[in-house]
């Protein structure tokens, strides 16, 4: 018996080695498994899976039974008014869709909204009272598809720059009195992104006095991080005269939940021959899935007698959204320099506590 090696084939030293290197590499780069775990939604959305972040109040309280105080009373019966009224108004906002608009099925983008509030202002020397407010817009479709009817308790044009500016800082007596408005507005566009409305209307009182106003809107997106916004409105009120006002917004996100907004207003009134210019730096931040912080600065001037400043202020706004999507409270501590006051500084602090019956304004 011979134990010598027999040579072998040269054609098959290839293909094995192909074979070789071929297993190994997918030994190798195979992907690992893993075991995925289904669980119900229930499961994850428990309250005791959520983490604790997501609560305004210690584990240990969880279980607690409420005390009854004047809050808890207070409380509930807000939460009662809200569950009443709230029905009441959107029900009547539903009708009035239907009925003006000749629609059996109410009509998206509705602006309608009653906003009641009450609210605290103290300043130096000076205890804070709470005062009520009230908002409202009826703003519904007619049975021309262009055209609303919109009905408001405060018109824009008739309040000064500055005191629109700063209208959070302010309480119901420190604001101008403009009397409940109606008007029909025609909305269309200019090519494909201007959006154009006028509005012919009057302020519901005796004797009426008639106004109309054309608003003229346009946004870009300029590049990843800035967008820019611009409106141009031109009115005339019969006692009032006409007026113009031109405004143009910038904003941005900073990064880690801040967003910067930046904005520019002037505003021609003819009967008093001067313009008004507002300049208002602001950051705003959502701390929170219940709170929002909103940093401001802000310069106020006129053209009249001469080009100049007549204020700066600074507030700051922390919003808490205390009920469900229509029950919020506010503190806002602000500072103001005006020229009046040969700038000096005015402190204050407003707390306010308000509730939306219905909307889509931005509640946040």
């Amino acid at each position: 018996m011979s134990f010598v090696k027999e040579p072998r084939p040269r054609h098959l030293a290839a293909p094995l080695l192909l074979y070789t290197l071929l297993v190994s590499s997918l030994a190798h780069s195979a992907e690992p498994v893993f075991t995925v775990r289904d669980s119900a939604i229930p499961d994850v959305l428990a309250p005791e899976s959520l983490p604790y972040s997501f609560y305004t109040f210690e584990p240990d309280e969880y279980w607690a039974e409420p005390e009854d105080s004047w809050w808890m009373n207070f409380s509930n019966w807000v939460i009662r008014q809200e569950r009443i009224h709230g029905t009441t108004v959107q029900n009547f906002g539903a009708w009035a869709d239907r009925t003006l608009s000749g629609s059996t099925h109410s009509l998206p983008n509705n602006e309608s909204y009653l906003r009641i509030g009450f609210a605290a202002e103290s300043e130096y020397s000076d205890p804070a009272q709470f005062k009520p407010e009230l908002r409202f817009r009826l703003d519904v479709p007619t049975t021309q598809q262009k055209l609303r009817l919109v009905i408001e308790s405060e018109s824009d044009e008739l309040i000064p720059l500055g005191e629109r500016e700063r209208d959070r800082q302010l309480t119901e007596p420190n604001r101008t009195d403009t009397e409940t408005t109606g008007a029909l507005r025609f909305l269309s566009q200019v090519g494909d992104a201007i959006n154009l409305s006028t509005d012919v209307g009057g302020r519901l009182r005796l004797p009426p006095e008639m106004f109309w106003r054309t608003t003229a809107s346009k946004g870009w997106q300029l590049d990843d991080a800035w967008a820019l916004n611009v409106q141009q409105r031109v009115y005339y009120y019969h006692t009032r005269g006409w007026g113009a006002r031109s405004w143009f917004g910038a904003d941005r996100s900073l990064g880690n939940g801040w967003h910067f907004y930046t904005s520019s207003e002037l505003e021609w009134l003819h009967q008093d021959r001067k313009f008004e210019a507002a300049q208002i730096l602001s950051t705003r931040k959502r701390l929170s899935h219940r709170s929002v912080l909103t940093p401001r600065l802000g310069a106020l001037g006129e053209s009249q007698p001469s080009w100049r400043t007549t204020s700066y202020f600074a507030d700051l706004t922390w919003r808490y959204r205390l009920y469900e999507d229509w029950l919020f409270a506010e503190l806002i501590p602000a500072l103001e320099f005006p020229r009046e006051k040969s700038f000096k500084d005015q402190a204050s602090v407003v707390f306010r506590i308000e509730m939306y019956f219905s909307g889509t304004i931005d509640r946040h």
